[in-house]
């Protein structure tokens, strides 16, 4: 797993008890600050573009976001980046070779020349996700911060679900919207049956890719237990496309360490950012 920790210098203080976890895709950006001490988050904010941007349009968003935001007023004992997007493989750890790793690619990701693919580890279960992460904005977090830890989306989205999801023998298909892009997620018990993200344009886009998931793991609409969060509300229209074909739905409401946190919607929008930390 590629994984850098900052190194604090003879100039640290007591104030440096904050942490920062910033998470980056070609259509928007969110950050959140952890203090340390108080066990809270002191300030967060996520951005919609509204369209996919190249990943330079998207350096100078994030930027913007970092002065218009301050975050460089803080001192952090910790920076975690988390690169959201669909370039990755989950591999076996048994199966697993660090250096096959756009192997492990290239059937499904469209790879350039200069793209580089690194790898997380799966806390306790065993897996390993390559994935292309967006180098240009690592380089601007290590000018600014200096060495850092970064991980993809969905590594900390299946480390969170499968630490969560610890009761129960019947399957559950979590489904995180952010934005135009879903992720799917099906656990049974504490055991990965599926996990794949999409990009959507249209309600259509996500009831087929639910559905078609659910028939390929022989999972019946009316029967089977579905868990909606993220960017999702249940007078969206995604939600009632998918009321209109799932028996049990709802909106997945998942508990905070941050007590002092306590807007609901901002823990679902956030659920990647804050479990990074």
């Amino acid at each position: 797993m590629t994984k850098k920790k900052i190194n604090k210098g003879p100039e640290d203080s007591v104030k440096d008890y904050y942490k920062l976890s910033i998470q980056v895709s070609l259509n928007g950006l969110s950050f959140c600050i952890l203090d340390t001490i108080g066990n809270s988050i002191t300030l967060s904010k996520r951005i919609d573009f509204g369209k996919e941007l190249s990943p330079y349009e998207v350096l100078k968003e994030l930027k913007t976001l970092i002065r218009k935001e301050g975050i460089l007023n803080y001192t952090f004992t910790d920076v975690v980046v988390i690169h959201r997007n669909t370039l990755f493989s989950l591999v076996p750890k048994a199966l697993f070779d660090a250096e096959e790793l756009a192997n492990y690619l290239k059937f499904n990701v469209k790879m350039l020349a200069n793209d580089l693919a690194v790898y997380d580890e799966v806390s306790n279960y065993d897996l390993v996700n390559v994935y292309v992460p967006f180098v240009n904005l690592n380089n601007y977090i290590y000018d600014l911060f200096g060495e850092f830890e970064f991980k993809h989306h969905g590594t900390v989205l299946l480390d969170s679900l499968l630490n969560l999801h610890n009761k129960g023998k019947a399957p559950i298909c979590y489904v995180h919207v952010d934005g135009d892009q879903i992720d799917i997620t099906v656990l049974e018990h504490k055991e990965l049956l599926f996990y794949n993200s999409f990009y959507i344009s249209s309600k259509e886009d996500f009831i087929y890719y639910l559905l078609f998931t659910l028939e390929q793991l022989k999972l019946d609409p009316e029967t089977v237990k579905v868990r909606l969060f993220g960017t999702i509300e249940e007078e969206d229209d995604l939600y009632e496309i998918a009321y209109e074909y799932i028996q049990n739905i709802g909106i997945f409401m998942p508990t905070s360490d941050y007590p002092e946190q306590t807007e609901e919607d901002q823990k679902r929008v956030d659920f990647t950012v804050i479990n990074a930390l």
